[in-house]
Order: structure tokens, then sequence, then C-alpha cells
């Protein structure tokens, strides 16, 4: 596994280098006085083509790294294999001198991969900041804060586009000089800000240029026209001596003549009227752009008393009013501060102070820094409000008629300020307010007297009368500038059945629902709630999203909600689209909780198609199928009449454009119901490509959504934008976590999981093999001969169950491979994702390494690995890491090695990765983290592979337990003493084993 670095040279190229964990770590004899090549770091060439960028150069860097005496220093993202990696170098770390292969990027080569990833690699500290300067860079174009300039490189003249920072700007440019990792400045000495201001020029020219480079650019042979045509070409350029330094200097003229970048700059702070006073008084400053908590007021500044002022100065009373007369380009009624020689302040009335706010995004751009009342960013918004009263209750909606999404409801709209219903003598004072400005229920509030009249309108027009249940909805899920009301929707509620789905908390006030007779799982309270509000929404005909943390039930509340829908009379099937790794957990939990439910697999190269499937399906509950083999066979499952379409693991049509997301939402239900502990893995439009599945529509398009949703909320962190989003979804999704007391104290100090895995084809065919060689052996063979045979095969086959790059010992790549690494990744990213910490137990060392730098560059994070190789100290050190907060999440270990003695309750998940036949054993290692001192519950998974050898022993030893409480030897030993016919039904592969 490789980890890359970025970093920016001496001469502004971006350089990208790797470390290659597969690469010697020593240098052999003693190290010469002159640098050496890095022994680990990975050829420029190689580096390249993995790359595979096409505007890559292979180069070399001289880079000051912390060193051992022998070696440098491995970064810490890079992982090698503990057991093939050797001990590690020792000696006192100090910079050492190493050449360094590497490859230099255009801007846009280095924002594509680094937005991409490289695959098989861990992006180090300093490639994620290169990717935050390059976003830095490509929000200042955007923005179009950027110049041309004229500089000369090597007495050559030279085009270059360089930033023009405002103030939010600088704020932003001082965080990241702060946050610089070590790394991005071991090819040069310079201090952190100059690193970032090389960078940042780099990226900003080459982002520019790109962008203007089909522009036509005017012709000529004057300077200017070389100049200009050098900004969107090759920057170098030709020309005139004397007449390429006069257009410099006029250059360097003309930017100074606008906010300049100085270590101060003028600031204004609005200060509103104190009691009864009508001033408004806007207050001048000086404010560090380092550091813009040091402010420095205008008298300090003119009685020269501030020793701050000296420091970052020579004239200050000279830069405020020059800034003042700046800043009144901007913000004209500053010009009457400059009418008295020594301007602090200006007073302004509820207009000017309007005005004022209404500009301070401009100063802001300008390069002032402006502080404005906490208020005004939080400005609430005149809006309308509509209540809706319906009759009966959520509890008792199935026995009354009329009820449902035609049922037809009350209504009334009112005008509302934020949240906030207006009293008709509030709505008479602001329709008689003059200024926009108004003080209402003590605080400030802007108040556009064109939308109050429009508002105040639309009441008069339409303020009363009736509407369907499902019209209601849609109000809520209109987005507010939408429609022919005048204002924005604020708030949607309601009385009765409609208001209870309206408050997103419906679950918490229907009335548990109880499984029917023959449904054999004890649901448990917050279950029994979970249930009712499936119920509800069923009877609504409403799309649903379960978005409970995994491990709280989401399997067997919808399977109670299918027993309890056939208990109320027959139905249509219902298709539930699952991945391949939990179609058999489904169909087992179905078996034991709801034996009376008719299940049919629709999976396999065997499977029915056609009319054939039509006829089958019919005689069956419940139609379980994969996310590929919906997309395949989406024609004849479109044909079919289905009462209800389940997804499992929903966060799998993330990708709305995905073939299989289309084929899904394409499916014909009169309910469709999404399963998820992940509702947004990493953007919102997941969270679209899911609520459109559920409830077609009620997001809008998925362009409409990111320009009003996604974006405001992701970019900008608008919280209006995330209520509104709240508001609107909140109806539809019920997400219930592990750490609310309430759901906490429902559950059992541990729940232990069976996660049944399919092997894929390679698997399958491996499998094969093995069983196919001992059966041909076995006949011939007898006594200890015959016994080593069985334990050989038994350890072989659990080799491949749980990845045949382990039985084949070649190295090869690991991603796609196993079923069983596949589960693992998919109950990672959920655990990582809730910030818990997880216990991953093998029996297998040498399967743990191989894990380890998989799941590092899977998951770009720290995985630790303790085995029998580890020293005491090591041991200690890792326990001590783990067990602390900030420490890693991800815990590997071999059974025998981790499996005793250690207290690891910092985990609140253990994965049993391949199975041992001795429960005992496998207890032993659970209890790492089910002991004294947990105070989270633990989910406990264990990993077995379906149609194999390992779920038939599970299913021996569970038999054994429940018959007799019978407890199987240590290891497998048990296991040579059965019968050749035995094993052959032992080992037979089942054609359920094989996934896609």
């Amino acid at each position: 596994m490789w980890a890359v670095h970025g970093l920016c040279a001496v001469d502004g190229r971006l350089v990208l280098w790797a470390e290659d964990s597969e690469l010697p770590a020593r240098v052999a004899g003693r190290a010469p006085r002159g640098p050496v090549s890095h022994p680990f770091a990975v050829p420029g060439e190689a580096l390249r083509d993995a790359l595979a960028g096409e505007q890559l150069k292979a180069d070399s860097v001289r880079l000051q790294l912390p060193s051992h005496p022998s070696a440098p220093a491995a970064s810490p993202e890079l992982v090698r294999d503990p057991l093939t990696a050797g001990p590690a170098p020792r000696g006192k770390l100090r910079l050492r001198e190493w050449l360094v292969p590497a490859v230099s990027c255009s801007p846009a080569a280095v924002i594509a991969l680094l937005d991409e990833g490289v695959p098989g690699c861990r992006l180090g500290a300093s490639a994620h900041f290169l990717r935050s300067v390059a976003g830095f860079a490509e929000q200042v174009v955007s923005q179009g804060r950027v110049l041309p300039s004229l500089v000369f490189e090597a007495d050559r003249p030279t085009a270059r586009w360089r930033p023009s920072l405002s103030g939010t700007d600088s704020a932003r440019f001082v965080a990241l000089r702060e946050s610089m990792p070590p790394a991005f400045r071991c090819e040069r000495g310079d201090p952190p800000a100059e690193v970032l201001r090389a960078a940042l020029d780099t990226l900003v020219d080459g982002i520019a240029r790109a962008r203007v480079a089909d522009v036509k650019m005017p012709g000529g042979r004057t300077a200017a026209a070389a100049w200009l045509n050098a900004l969107a070409h090759e920057p170098r350029f030709d020309g005139d001596p004397k007449k390429t330094r006069k257009l410099a200097g006029q250059l360097d003229a003309w930017r100074a003549s606008g906010a300049g970048e100085s270590p101060v700059r003028t600031c204004f702070r609005l200060h509103e009227p104190a009691g009864d006073d009508a001033d408004w008084r806007l207050e001048f400053m000086l404010q560090a752009v380092d550091d813009p908590s040091v402010l420095v007021s205008a008298n300090e500044v003119w009685r020269e008393e501030s020793r701050v002022l000296q420091r970052w100065v020579a004239q200050p009373q000279e830069l405020l009013l020059a800034d003042l007369g700046k800043a009144g380009r901007v913000f004209p009624a500053l010009d009457a501060a400059l009418l008295v020689p020594h301007p602090t302040e200006l007073f302004l009335d509820a207009d000017g102070a309007y005005e004022f706010l209404t500009h301070a995004a401009l100063l802001d751009q300008a390069g002032f820094g402006v502080l404005l009342p906490s208020w005004w960013g939080r400005t609430q918004q005149l809006g309308l409000k509509l209540t809706a009263t319906s009759s009966g209750t959520a509890g008792t909606v199935a026995k009354k008629s009329g009820l449902g999404m035609d049922a037809v409801v009350d209504y009334r709209w009112d005008l509302a300020l934020g949240n906030e219903r207006l009293t008709e003598s509030e709505l008479a004072e602001l329709a008689a307010a003059k200024v926009p400005l108004v003080r209402l229920r003590g605080k400030w509030v802007q108040v556009d007297r064109k939308r109050l009249a429009a508002g105040l309108a639309y009441l008069e027009r339409s303020g009363t009368g009736q509407m369907t249940a499902g019209e209601v909805l849609l109000q809520a899920g209109v987005h507010p500038e939408d429609g022919d009301r005048p204002l924005p929707v604020v708030e949607v509620s309601g009385h009765g059945w409609l208001g209870d789905l309206l408050s997103g908390q419906a679950e918490q006030y229907l009335e548990p629902v109880d499984p029917p007779e023959g449904f054999t799982a004890t649901l448990r309270p917050y279950q029994r709630r979970g249930l009712a509000w499936l119920a509800f929404l069923d009877r609504l005909g409403l799309g649903a999203c379960l978005a409970d943390d995994m491990g709280l039930g989401k399997t067997v509340q919808l399977l109670a909600l299918e027993a309890l829908a056939r208990s109320h009379g027959s139905r249509a099937p219902t298709l539930l689209i699952c991945p391949m790794s939990v179609v058999g957990n489904w169909q087992r939990e179905a078996a034991r909780f709801a034996p009376t439910l008719k299940v049919h697999v629709h999976h396999g190269g065997g499977r029915l198609i056609g009319e054939d499937l039509m006829e089958e399906v019919g005689g069956h509950d419940l139609v379980i199928t994969t996310y590929p083999l919906a997309a395949r066979d989406s024609a004849v499952l479109r044909e079919i009449r289905w009462d209800r379409v389940v997804l499992d693991e929903a966060q799998n049509i993330k990708n709305s454009a995905s073939r299989q997301a289309k084929a899904v939402r394409g499916l014909p239900a009169r309910q469709r119901i999404a399963l998820t502990g992940t509702p947004v893995e990493n953007r919102l439009a997941e969270l679209w490509s899911i609520m459109d599945f559920a409830n077609p529509g009620v997001l809008g398009s998925l362009s409409t959504f990111r320009a009003r949703f996604a974006v405001p909320v992701e970019r900008d962190a608008d919280t209006d934008a995330a209520a509104r989003l709240r508001r609107i979804t909140g109806p539809f999704v019920l997400r219930r976590v592990k750490t609310d007391p309430a759901i906490i104290s429902d559950l059992p100090d541990k729940i232990e999981m069976k996660q049944l895995c399919n092997l894929t084809a390679e698997q399958a065919s491996l499998y094969q093999a093995v069983v196919d060689d001992m059966l041909a052996r076995i006949d011939n063979s007898e006594g200890m001969e015959r016994r080593g045979l069985v334990l050989a095969t038994m350890s072989k086959l659990k080799q491949v169950c749980n990845h045949p790059a382990q039985l084949l010992g070649d190295g090869s790549p690991l991603p796609g491979r196993s079923g069983k690494l596949l589960r693992l990744e998919e109950i990672l990213e959920s655990v990582l994702a809730d910030g818990d910490k997880a216990l991953c137990f093998t029996q297998f060392a040498g399967f743990g390494g191989m894990l380890v730098p998989h799941l590092s560059a899977r998951f770009d994070t720290e995985v630790q690995f303790l085995h029998g190789g580890t020293t005491k100290k090591a041991r200690d050190e890792m326990v001590r890491r783990f067990q602390s907060e900030d420490g890693p999440s991800i815990f590997l270990l071999s059974l025998k090695a981790g499996g005793t003695g250690l207290t690891l309750t910092a985990a609140n998940h253990v994965i049993h990765l391949d199975r041992w036949w001795n429960p005992a054993v496998e207890d032993q290692a659970t209890d790492r983290a089910f002991r004294i001192g947990q105070r989270r519950d633990v989910q406990v998974r264990k990993l077995t592979c379906i149609g194999t050898l390992e779920e038939k022993i599970d299913r021996m030893i569970e038999d054994k337990k429940a018959l007799a409480q019978l407890v199987v030897g240590s290891g497998e030993n048990w296991l040579t003493e059965l019968s050749t016919r035995e094993l052959r039904d032992l080992v037979s592969l089942e054609a359920e084993a094989i996934g896609e």
C-alpha cells in the first residue's frame, strides 16, 4: 500500500510523492554525507503511471525528513504488513535530507487526483492539506477575487494571476496557515505563510489560466497585447524590456490603488439603539488581519496610545482616513465622517442602518472588516404558517372512514415571523411602520413592506378553507419559493392524526401495535413504536424511511409489519431488495420470526423469469432479490403488481443516476419503504435519492434540491435550509440512535447477530477444489493421516471463506473477491460513521496482516493489529491508544493473542471474521469489550459464509447447545471423528452459497 504526500516546491511546482510499504526500509551501510535516495519512496515513473495523469511529469525533490540513523521515519499514513515489516529502525530522530522521486502536477491534475482518490493508497496529511488549499483557490477564482500581474522570472517578463484576498479570505488564509502539517514544508525552510502563499499563487494562476484559455485575446505587438495573451497561454513572453517594465510599474500602481494587503485593515461595528434612543452608531476600528479578535478603536488611533498599532503600521491615522475614503465608494454615507478632522464613529437613523446592513457583504468583499449585531445573521423571515385540523387520532386511523390522503381537513393560513404566529395587533403595527427595521417583541427585525402587503392580501383572499390531507403534505414538501403564494411557507402543522405525522415525531404519539399471533419475536418498546409508525404510514399509503442505527432491529420491525399486514387479509406480494450479502439473513430471519410468511428468493442462474416468475410470486408474501438483479430483471419486475417495495441497505441507491437506482424507482407499488442506518453518508444528494424512491417528488427534482438544499447546507452551513429540509423529510423518516437514553434502556447488554455472507464465484471454485481433493484422498487414509487431512481441509476451507488471497498466499489484491470482506467493509463503514470503535478477531494472523493495509486505505484511517509477535510493550501501547478517546477506531486481533487478558471497553462492536468451533473461545474474545467498565451496549457480529461448512458447523453447535448445553471440544478435533458421509454432507457447497 502507498501513502501519498503533497507539497509546493521552492520554484512553485505542485509536487506529489509516495511511500511504498513493500519496499525495504533500511539503507545499507553508513549514511553518506550528501543526500541519498529515499529507500521506500515510489519511483517517479511508477507513481506517474499509477496516477494515470496526462499532465504529470516524473521529477525529484530534496526533502528534509525526520530520520533514524539508518532510514527515514515512515509517515503515520504508511501501513506495512505487521507480520513482514520486520523491526522498526531505532535511534534518535533528526532531520536529514533525502532525494525523493516525485511527479510535478498542474493545478487541474492535483485537484482531480485528490478529489477522486488513488485506489489502494492513503492520502497523507500534506495531500489533504494541498486539496484544502486547492478548494480555497477554486473559490477565490470562482468569485472573481483575482488580479492579473506582470512579474519577472529569470529576467523574463511573465504574466501571472494572483489572488486578491478579502477580509473573509484573509481569515481563511490564516486558518490554513495554522493547520499546515510539517510535511508540507519539508522541501523548503520558509515560514508557513510564505509556503502557503506560494501554493495558493500557483493554484490560482493555474485555475484562472484554464478558465480563460478559450478567450480570444487582442492582437498586436505591443507589450500590453503580449501580456494579455500570456495570461491565457504560455506565461512567459518576449517584449521590449523598457516597455514591459513600464507596464509592470503601471500594474503595480493599479493594484496598490485598491484594498492592498496589509497586516491591518479598517473595521466597522454597528451598534443598535439602547433604550429609547433612536440613533444607530457605526464605530470605526482597526483590526489585525492575522487575528481578527485584535481590535483597536479609532479613539485610540487618534490618541496614539496603542502599542499594538506601533507593531502593525507606521502611520495608522493615514491608513484609517484612506480606508474611510475607499469604503465611501461602497457605502456613500461614510463620506459624512470625513467632514470632521478625527473621525471615530457615524450616527445613522433606521433607514441608514438598514442600508449599511445590506451593504455589509460588499464591504467585506472589498477587504474591510464588518461586525454586525448577532441577530442580523439570524434574521427571522416573514412567511406563511399553515395549520390543518383533522378528525381522529393516529391510533384510530384504521378504524375510521374518510381518513388518509384523501381525507378533507380544515386549514388556516397565518403570517409568521420565523415560526411565531403574528397577532392582529402586531400585523397592524408592522403595516404602519415606515422603515424596514422594526422592534417587535423586544427584538429588531427586518420587514419587507412589499412582502408584508402581499401576505396580508393573501390572508384576506385564501386565509381559511378546506383541502385534502395529501394537499397539506404537499404544502410541507413544496419549496418556499414555489407555488402561487407570495411568501414562503415557514411551518406546516396540524391537529389529530395529521398533526402527529407532520410533527416528524409521530412514533412518539402512536399507540403501540402488537404483532399478530404466530410472530415469534418479542419486540422491545421502541420496536413496537417503530412498527406502529410503519403501520400508520402503511394505512395512509405513504412511503417511509426507517433509519434506525445499525443493530436496533430494522429487519424484525419490517417482518412484523409484513406479518401484521397479512393478518388483516391477503395482499399482493412485497418485493424486498437487498445486498447479496444479507439475502441469507433475511431468508432465515423470516423463517425464524415470521414462519407464516411465504418467502421466495429470486436469485441465481436458475431463477424464474417472465410469466413463470409472475405466476410463482402470486403465491408468496415476500419476494427477496438483490440490487443487481433488480436492475437486470427490471422489465419483468415492473409487470408485477407489488403491494410494497422495500430497500434494505438503501444507501445502495445513493447515486441516483446509477442503473439500479433508476430501476428500483421505476417499480410500481402501493407503498415503498427504505431501510438504512446511514441515510446520508457523504452528500445530501444521497438523501434525495432515498426520499425520491420512498415518496417520489417530495423533494422536487435533483437539480432543484441541490440548488435549494445541498449547496446551502454543505457549502455554506445554512441552518435555515437544513431546518427546512428536516421539516420536509421529518414526517417520512424515523431515526433512532443507540446513544439515545430512551433507546439504550430498551436494549440488552449484549446483542449477538449472525451475519451470513455469500461466496464470490472465485471463492466457490476454490472451495469446491479443496473439497474434491479431500474426498478423493480420504477413503485411502486412516488414523493420524486421516485426522491430519480433515484438519488441513477444514483450515483451507475457512481460509477460502475469508478470502482467496489467504489460501493462495500470492499477495494478490483484496477488493471485490470476497463476500465476507464486503460485509466487513459495510459494517465498519457504519461503525465509523457513528463515531464508534470496533474489535475484529481472526484466528489467522496472516489474514489480519493482509487486512491492515487494505482497511487502512479503504477507510483512510489507522488500523491497529495485535498478533502473537507483538511485544508486551507494543501491546500495552496499542491498548492504551485504543482506549483513549482520540485513538484508532479499528483494532484487529488474532484470536489467540488478543482473546484473553485485555480490557478494550472503548469498543462497542465486536466482529468475528472467522468462526472458532468452540463457543467459549469466541465468548472470551467478546468479553474484551463486554466487561466491567463498558458503559454502552455491545453488538457482536459473527461472519459466516452461507451454504458452507461454516454455517453447517454453526448449526450443529447451536443444536447441541439447545439440546443439552454441550460444550464442543477445543479446536476442530471433534470433526476428525465424523464419517466420510458426514464429512461429505458437512463440506459440500450449497447453491445458495454463491453470490453474484
